[in-house]
Order: C-alpha cells, then sequence, then structure tokens
C-alpha cells in the first residue's frame, strides 16, 4: 500500500513521457499541417516524430524546451517524408486542398469579412488564412518553412530559432530573410493575377 502511494507520488511529482508529448500535440499538428501541406500527412509525421522521441524519453523530458526538441523532430520527419515523395511522385498536392479547402469555403463568404452581420464566420476565415498559409510555406524549404515557423509563428527570437533548428545565427537570419523575400514575391506576383483578371 505504501509503495503505491509513493510511486504515485513520484509520477505526480515528474510528468511521464506521454503526458508531455500529448499536451503538446494540439500544437505540434498545428505546426505539422503547415510543413505536411494536410493533415492526414501532419498525423503521419507528429506519430513518426512521437516514435523517434520515444525511443529516447529521457533526452525529450531532460530537454529545458520539450516544445521545441519535439518541434525539431517534427521537422525533420517532415523533411524526410518530403524528400522520399518527391522521389516518387511528381505532383503539386496543395491545388487539390485548396479547391476543396478554399474553393468550396470562399463562395459563401464572399458577401464581406465574416459573411455574417455580427462579424463571426463560423470559423471559415480563419480556416481560409490557414489553408492560405500552408499553401504559402509549402513554396519554401523546409528549412525556411521552420525558422518562419519558429520566429514568426511561434514567437521565438533569431537566437533561439537558431538553436532549436541547429545551425548558426547568421544561417537562421538568412534562410528567413530569403524566406519572408519568397513570400514577398509570390504574395505580389498572385495580386498582379487577380488585378490582370
Amino acid at each position: 500500500m505504501a509503495d503505491a502511494r509513493a510511486s504515485s507520488a513520484s509520477s505526480a511529482a515528474s510528468p511521464t513521457f506521454d503526458e508531455v508529448f500529448c499536451g503538446l500535440l494540439p500544437r505540434l499538428y498545428r505546426r505539422a499541417v503547415m510543413l505536411a501541406g494536410s493533415r492526414q500527412s501532419a498525423e503521419d509525421v507528429v506519430h513518426e516524430a512521437y516514435l523517434k522521441l520515444a525511443a529516447r524519453p529521457q533526452r525529450f523530458l531532460a530537454h529545458p524546451e520539450p516544445y521545441a526538441y519535439a518541434f525539431t523532430a517534427v521537422l525533420n520527419v517532415a523533411r524526410d517524408a518530403y524528400r522520399k515523395d518527391r522521389r516518387q511522385v511528381l505532383v503539386d498536392a496543395m491545388d487539390g486542398v485548396e479547391e476543396s479547402g478554399a474553393g468550396g469555403a470562399g463562395g459563401d463568404a464572399g458577401t464581406g469579412p465574416g459573411g455574417v452581420a455580427g462579424g463571426w464566420d463560423g470559423g471559415v476565415e480563419r480556416r481560409q488564412a490557414e489553408i492560405e498559409t500552408v499553401r504559402l510555406l509549402g513554396k519554401l524549404s523546409h528549412r525556411q518553412a521552420g525558422i518562419v515557423i519558429l520566429v514568426d509563428l511561434d514567437g521565438y527570437t533569431l537566437d533561439q530559432a537558431a538553436k532549436i533548428m541547429k545551425v548558426h545565427r547568421g544561417t537562421a537570419a538568412r534562410h528567413r530573410a530569403r524566406a519572408l523575400d519568397r513570400l514577398r514575391a509570390y504574395l505580389v506576383a498572385s495580386e498582379h493575377g487577380q488585378a490582370g483578371r
């Protein structure tokens, strides 16, 4: 009886690998979708990252920032999956996501911001923004996308992001600058394309 109380007290004091990882799952899934391009691919990426981290749980638990450690694993798995898929099939997968996701929802939301008098559109505008973010991040390399996600979406400093991605600060800054330049160029090109219609 005393042993059971002692073991439950020690497990309450230090969270297990599964408890910590599960606490990070919503955030990891959102970032994995941005890297992988689809929800199904993101689930595969996060699952594969979980298996890699579970092989050495003490490293994950001992890390001062478990999210950063897990994000690095997700980024590496997404990059490896992309390389593997690129060798097998040369298809732009984002066209199907854009047509079924934003296209179906966009027709109803054309009445104005939110499409509803109260300004809330049931999440359609947010979903369209997420799809557009995934589409734009898909045009970047995985390192560029990773730096943009860490700095511009997760709020890490450039120094922290460089440390998480295990690159020099100058390399991280260069990746981010190139990524932002590329994103600006795509946005300008898409605006000119819409204006020409």
